[in-house]
C-alpha cells in the first residue's frame, strides 16, 4: 500500500498549487465573446440562406469570390481562414452545384484559379443583402462612432494576434537543435 504523498498529485505542494490555479471566467474572455458573437451572426445568416440551400461555410467562399473572382485555391483558403482540405471540399461542392469553375493557371500549372459561373455571380444580388440585414440587426442602437471604434478595436486585436503568430512561427523556424536532440527556441 502506498501513502497518499507517494502520488505527486497528493503532495501538499501540488495541492496548494492546484488551489492557486488561474481563475479566468469565460465571461472575461474576449476570444469567447467574439466567438459567441460570430456564432450568432452565423446562425442568423444561416436562417436567411436556408431557402437557397447555401450553408454558411459556402457563404464565406462566395463572399471572397464576389470581392475578387479568380483567386487561387490557396488564396481563397487564406481569405476565408479555412484549412486547404476544407477549401477543396467546399469548392468541389460549389462546382457540383454549378457555382464555380476551377481552372489551372496558364503561368503556373500547379495553381488552380477559382472563377464564379453566371449562376454563382447571380447569387450575389440575392444573398448579399442578407449580410447587410444581419449586420444592421447586430449593430442596432450603436452610434456611428461606436461602430467605428468597434472596427478599430477588432482590427487592432487581429493585428496583435497576427504579429504574435508571425513571431512564434519565426521563432520556430529559427530553432536550433540542442545537444540532446531537442529544439531550442531562438530569442528575438
Amino acid at each position: 500500500m502506498t501513502s497518499d504523498t507517494a502520488n505527486p498529485h497528493n503532495r501538499p505542494a501540488h495541492r496548494a498549487a492546484a488551489a492557486r490555479e488561474i481563475d479566468y471566467p469565460l465571461a472575461f474572455s474576449i476570444g469567447a465573446a467574439i466567438r459567441l458573437t460570430h456564432r450568432q451572426f452565423a446562425q442568423d445568416l444561416q436562417e436567411r440562406l436556408a431557402p437557397y440551400d447555401i450553408p454558411v461555410g459556402m457563404w464565406f467562399f462566395f463572399r471572397a469570390l464576389w470581392e475578387e473572382d479568380g483567386l487561387t485555391q490557396r488564396q481563397l483558403s487564406q481569405r476565408v481562414g479555412s484549412m486547404e482540405q476544407t477549401t477543396v471540399e467546399q469548392l468541389k461542392n460549389m462546382e457540383r452545384r454549378g457555382y464555380i469553375e476551377r481552372r489551372r493557371s496558364l503561368d503556373d500549372r500547379r495553381k488552380i484559379h477559382v472563377h464564379l459561373t453566371e449562376s454563382g455571380m447571380a447569387l450575389k444580388n440575392q444573398l448579399l443583402p442578407f449580410a447587410r440585414e444581419v449586420n444592421q440587426v447586430a449593430l442596432e442602437g450603436l452610434s456611428d462612432g461606436e461602430i467605428g471604434f468597434l472596427r478599430l478595436v477588432l482590427d487592432r486585436i487581429r493585428a496583435n494576434l497576427a504579429a504574435h503568430l508571425t513571431r512564434q512561427r519565426s521563432a520556430g523556424r529559427n530553432a536550433q537543435p540542442d545537444g540532446d536532440g531537442g529544439a531550442a527556441r531562438a530569442l528575438d
